[in-house]
């Protein structure tokens, strides 16, 4: 089974986090799986970018990018080149190392 290493973030897992995941199953869902918390407030529909990830290995195994993922990706606070949302973005049978951006955009959840 491929693995997703996950690099170091402040607030969802301060030591990074490594796991296998089931292939066709999306980022995002293997994340909750396994405990992190990623915002994904949209419940997963390709609505909003709140799950917004940078993938740093195996961008080309998590399948296209339609255009609704792109033209949402452009709204992306710290958007890259390997950038996708961890709800569209589907593991196959490759390794992924994956960083969750420090902010993303969701006024509901930001403390004021």
């Amino acid at each position: 089974m491929p693995v997703i290493r996950i690099l170091p973030h402040a607030s969802l897992c301060p030591e990074g986090a490594q796991f296998e995941a089931q292939p066709g199953v999306s980022v995002c869902e293997a994340l909750l799986e396994h405990g992190i918390e990623i915002e994904h407030a949209c419940e997963m529909s390709c609505a909003c970018t709140t799950c917004h990830v940078v993938v740093k290995q195996g961008y080309g195994s998590l399948g296209e990018l339609d255009e609704i993922e792109e033209d949402l990706l452009d709204k992306a606070w710290g958007l890259t080149p390997t950038s996708r949302l961890s709800c569209q973005a589907m593991v196959s049978d490759q390794d992924v190392t994956i960083e969750i951006p420090k902010y993303t955009i969701n006024h509901a959840r930001e403390e004021h």
